[in-house]
This record gives structure tokens, C-alpha cells and sequence, in this order.
């Protein structure tokens, strides 16, 4: 299964000039990037608001640029009836975002 969903991604990145896709990647790279820092450092504290917010954010994002496996493992996070603590989904959601990112370059180099 990828780990993105080519009628989004691809579909972006065909309607959208080079360029602006990249900047799309970029920006979504950052925001893995503060998102996921978000969740260990509320994993962490204890901070259940923090947890939940930044995971429905980080779902956002992964959703903007189909990256669905990403989206799922987020939402999985979000929810309050999952059994999963964080110190195993964040892991997860490391290793999704990677294989996102890595799927969306290769998209861009296309």
C-alpha cells in the first residue's frame, strides 16, 4: 500500500506548477516537522489538549496532500477510545511521515 494516495498527491501534483508543488512539500515537511514535536513534547508533559490538538493537525495535513496512512495513524492518535499509548503510535507516525515525504519527492522529481 503507498503511503500517499496518488488521486490527491498526483493530482496536485499534475494541476500545479512545479514550483508551487514543491512549496507545498516543503511547507508540509515543516509542519511534520513542528507537529510531530508537538506530540512527543505533549506525550511527554502529560498534556492530553496538546496530544489531541496536534494530532488533528498533523490528520489536516496528511489529508491536504493525501497522504493517507499518515491521516489514519493521526486520527488513531486523536481518538480518546484508543487503547494505543504514545509511545507507540508516535512511532508510527514518525515512520508514515517519512514514507509520505519520501513518496511526495519522488512525485516532485517526476
Amino acid at each position: 500500500m503507498s503511503a500517499i494516495d496518488p488521486s490527491i498527491a498526483g493530482q496536485l501534483a499534475e494541476d500545479l506548477p512545479p514550483e508551487v508543488f514543491r512549496r507545498i512539500i516543503s511547507t508540509f515537511e515543516a509542519d511534520l516537522s513542528r507537529l510531530t514535536g508537538e506530540l512527543t513534547a505533549s506525550a511527554r508533559l502529560g498534556d492530553t489538549n496538546g496530544y489531541l490538538r496536534a494530532a488533528h493537525s498533523l490528520a489536516g495535513a496528511a489529508a491536504a496532500v493525501g497522504a493517507r496512512r499518515l491521516e489514519v495513524e493521526a486520527r488513531l492518535a486523536m481518538d480518546p477510545a484508543q487503547p494505543a499509548p504514545p509511545a507507540e503510535v508516535l512511532p508510527r507516525l514518525s515512520m508514515e511521515s517519512r514514507a509520505a515525504l519520501e513518496e511526495l519527492h519522488q512525485l516532485a522529481r517526476a
